[in-house]
């Protein structure tokens, strides 16, 4: 008997999931996929020439919140969690959902998602959002480098656009950028990397990606996977590294499925050392030890720079830090946040007073972001919205926490600063040491 299923995601890792478990499989029909998290995402098809011989028609992705209507109007058997960075309670008061609705509720496994590259993959993940992951993924890159190796990095999925032409995406340019129509959120991860000179592939098939990746023009001896949220990897990997937050204390034992990644990693780093409580770092420093005793700890921080001190110190400033970091990712403060504390702000402005459109609406959904604004940029409108809420924010200057030169999309009619960071490891062990014994292993 055919079951009826529902894939319950985020335009991310549900595409994966379907991709390698149940696209060719006559045994499962996919009624549908729901939308979470990400803005805007509902209302779309996943397209039949994505989804394969079964599915001519293509599969709809609808709203979350119609998902227990749908169980039953559908008669589905059984519903897919495929998104990330979430709460246990959240999990489990949407299991409970489902299963009242009358269908099971499945997680599914690293091993049954994941696939086999042709090349040595190291696999960068985090136990939340804002860890420090792509820091991390691009300080490897440039060891590997270093010794001699062409690492290409796959990034964790944000196909927010027409996912036919986003099957399979390079980036190498800032025009790549332009020419993919990417969202901020999906430059502030991919322009990182181009302006360091690596190149970065995404997408939605990821399969495809990792075949094109492994024959890139430009080389490549080993895949970098740059994980999104605190997923897992979509590869197998050869040294799987986990990022946590002693910002976040207790975080990488209750959240789902960080906690996954930090179990089956080979090394774990604590990010933010030096802006985080001593008993915070204990506490995390003790819940890896209880989970993956084996597991390397390397201590690190993200070391800040910045262009232009002036326009902070003695300054009433507004902050613009990373959309995800601050909505699903939780995160009260970031690196714009630490720059002004650092180098001596007068004043955070509060933005919520002068927010529009959609940005206010993202302040209603998370009303604990507090005194910052989140660079909220998955469509047209909100980037037009964010401008606006800048423009009429009431500061001296802005301090932009992004990754990416904020000021490349939006026109800015103040003075501002843009804040950088670097993954920096204290003491030893350390990356250097990591990768020289991965690299003695694979040549």
């Amino acid at each position: 008997m055919v079951k009826r299923i529902v894939i319950i995601g985020a335009a991310g890792r549900d595409f994966h999931n379907f991709n390698t478990v149940y696209r060719d499989n006559p045994n499962y029909k996919v009624v549908a996929f729901t939308a979470a998290q990400i803005p805007d995402i509902a209302g779309r098809r996943y397209p039949a020439d994505l989804a394969g011989s079964l599915y001519p028609e293509g599969i709809p992705i609808v709203e979350q919140s119609e998902l227990a209507e749908l169980i039953k109007n559908e008669n589905i058997d059984e519903c897919i969690f495929s998104y990330s960075d979430v709460h246990y309670h959240d999990v489990m008061n949407l299991s409970a959902l489902v299963n009242a609705a009358g269908a099971s509720f499945t997680l599914l496994s690293p091993k049954a998602t994941m696939i086999k590259s042709e090349k040595p993959v190291i696999a960068i993940c985090a136990v939340r959002t804002g860890c420090g992951k792509s820091q991390t993924v691009r300080k490897i890159i440039e060891i590997l480098n270093e010794k001699g190796l062409k690492a290409v990095a796959i990034r964790h999925p944000m196909p927010y656009g027409n996912l036919s032409e986003q099957k399979v995406q390079r980036f190498a340019t800032i025009e790549d950028l332009e020419k993919h129509s990417c969202t901020i959120e999906e430059m502030e991860e991919y322009e990182p990397h181009i302006v360091c000179g690596n190149v970065i592939y995404a997408g939605v098939d990821y399969e495809a990606i990792l075949r094109a990746a492994e024959n890139d023009p430009d080389g490549c001896d080993v895949i970098l996977w740059d994980g999104g949220n605190n997923d897992f990897s979509f590869y197998t990997p050869d040294l799987m590294v986990t990022v946590v937050d002693p910002l976040r204390p207790g975080h990488e034992v209750s959240y789902y499925p960080g906690e996954v990644s930090l179990r089956t990693a080979d090394v774990v780093v604590i990010n933010k050392i030096d802006s985080a409580d001593y008993k915070d770092i204990i506490t995390v420093r003790e819940n890896i030890r209880s989970v993956n005793p084996k597991a390397t700890v390397i201590d690190a921080v993200s070391a800040l720079t910045i262009d232009d001190i002036s326009a902070i110190h003695g300054k009433r400033v507004l902050v613009v830090e990373d959309g995800p970091t601050l909505t699903h990712g939780e995160m009260k403060i970031g690196a714009g946040v630490v720059a002004a504390q650092r180098f001596g702000a007068t004043e955070l402005i509060d933005p919520r007073p002068y927010a529009v459109g959609k940005l206010k609406e993202t302040f209603q959904i998370y009303p604990e972001i507090g005194t910052v604004l989140p660079a909220m940029g998955y469509s047209d409108e909100q980037i037009k919205d964010l401008a606006a809420t800048i423009d009429a924010c009431e500061c001296d200057s802005v301090i932009i926490g992004t990754p990416i030169d904020l000021k490349r999309v939006i026109d800015i009619n103040k003075p501002c600063v843009k804040v950088d960071y670097k993954l920096q490891e204290i003491g030893q062990p350390n990356l250097e040491m990591v990768i020289g014994d991965f690299v003695k292993k694979i040549k």
